[in-house]
């Protein structure tokens, strides 16, 4: 149907790929843990748009612009690694004195979800993983190409996007009770920042 074969095998492999730690598991299980259950389902939203435009992109055929120009490849892996290492600069050099459910009221949801579609949107390697993992489920002949990769890559988006609302909800139940625990959340920014950091630094050196 609409050029699609083997919709169950994708989803499956979209499962695997997205459940498998990474970037944007790392940022939201830092904002659901640091800002509570909102910001961790906020984040989520922003990383299953980011994967929708990745969508978006592969379907009007920008992504392989993309992953033709060396130029531009080398600009968005420069921005998201920077971007990432803004993050974890922020989180490192953060005072906490603990996290009541008044901080995490006032923090803003908005922000958290625009973090999320950048980080998804600014990792160049989910451009590559796009343009080598649709192709292999769509036809890539006919009138019905651009119409499969709209409905592969928007499955993929919904599948992210349950599966980082778990992450969040049960992620938050294991730190309930740590939330107003100074020690608990400075060293709980100390290791995501760096781990951000350290993300950062490997996307800007990774190859094409």
């Amino acid at each position: 149907m609409f050029g699609i074969h083997d919709l169950f095998l994708f989803v499956l492999s979209s499962f695997v790929f997205i459940a498998a730690p990474g970037i944007d598991a790392v940022f939201v299980l830092s904002r659901s843990i640091s800002n509570g259950r909102a910001s961790g389902f906020a984040a989520s939203a922003g990383i299953a748009t980011g994967a929708f435009v990745h969508t978006i992109l592969a379907t009007v055929g920008l992504s392989i612009i993309l992953a033709k120009s060396v130029v531009l490849f080398t600009a968005i892996k420069l921005v998201g690694g920077l971007y990432l290492i803004y993050i974890g600069m922020k989180a490192l050099l953060k005072k906490n004195d603990g996290i009541t459910l008044k901080d995490a009221a006032n923090e803003t949801l908005k922000k958290h979800y625009i973090q999320g579609v950048i980080t998804n949107i600014a990792n160049p390697k989910n451009i590559l993983f796009y343009l080598s993992f649709l192709p292999q489920f769509a036809s890539t002949s006919g009138s019905t190409v651009s119409l499969s990769f709209l409905i592969l890559g928007s499955i993929f988006a919904v599948i992210a996007l349950l599966w980082y609302i778990l992450v969040t909800y049960f992620s938050t139940m294991a730190t309930k009770t740590l939330k107003d625990n100074k020690k608990f959340n400075n060293i709980l920014n100390k290791v995501s920042g760096t781990v951000f950091i350290a993300l950062g630094c490997k996307l800007m050196v990774s190859q094409k």
